[in-house]
């Protein structure tokens, strides 16, 4: 298949499953926000793909991978989709029996840092096309030193932080916090052992972890 024709499927099948697990739980069309967030979630894919396909496709092509040779990474994968699909199911069942009052301005600001991970996260792609879906490293592969990775060393997963952050809060369901901010430890372990692989692997690494001290958060870890 083509990288055009790869990439509508996935979006064919990604964008139907994302809504169903959001909006239909709630059991209502009145469910806003999940419509805020699969409306984010359309916009920032879209502008993703777009200027992606353009510019990088090779990257796009690494992003479409999703086979994980190593068995942590495997671990990881089953365990994420479990606690992502409790965040965008969760909210829906919350909303339609009331389990959660979640304010409106807490939502929106909810949202405002949702927007700055994705944000950062495009940065992220923006510097590193080697940023792959699985743990892996490639040929011809270096040590990416400017940008968010001046800062520290794992910027996508600090952007994954922000989002994980506050998604159940962006959805409106306290309950939803517990398994987002659940998937912040298991993404702990995916950099933990990225980290062994980069160091064992990448020519240069283990000396920009010597330049570049703090992982994930800047002035903490």
């Amino acid at each position: 298949m083509t990288l055009k024709a790869r990439l509508a499927l996935r979006v064919a099948i990604v964008l139907p499953l994302t809504a169903a697990m959001l909006l239909a739980p709630a059991g209502s069309f009145r469910f806003w926000q999940g419509w805020v967030f699969l409306g984010l979630f359309i916009i920032f894919n879209i502008f993703f793909i777009g200027y992606f396909y353009h510019r990088d496709p090779q990257f796009i092509e690494r992003r479409l991978r999703s086979k994980e040779q190593r068995t942590e990474q495997k671990r990881f994968k089953v365990l994420w989709v479990i606690l992502w699909t409790a965040v965008l199911v969760l909210p829906g069942l919350d909303y339609r029996f009331g389990w959660s009052q979640v304010p409106v301005w807490l939502t929106v600001a909810a949202y405002v840092v949702v927007s700055v991970g994705w944000v950062l996260i495009f940065e992220v792609f923006r510097y590193n096309s080697f940023a792959s879906a699985t743990v892996q490293v490639e040929a011809g592969q270096n040590v990416i030193t400017t940008g968010p990775y001046a800062v520290v060393r794992h910027p996508m997963y600090s952007g994954l932080v922000l989002m994980m952050a506050a998604v159940g809060l962006a959805l409106g369901s306290y309950i939803a916090v517990i398994p987002s901010l659940l998937k912040i430890p298991l993404l702990i372990y995916r950099l933990n052992d990225e980290e062994r692989v980069l160091r064992e692997e990448l020519p240069g690494y283990t000396e920009y972890c010597e330049q570049t001290r703090f992982r994930l958060i800047p002035g903490l870890w």
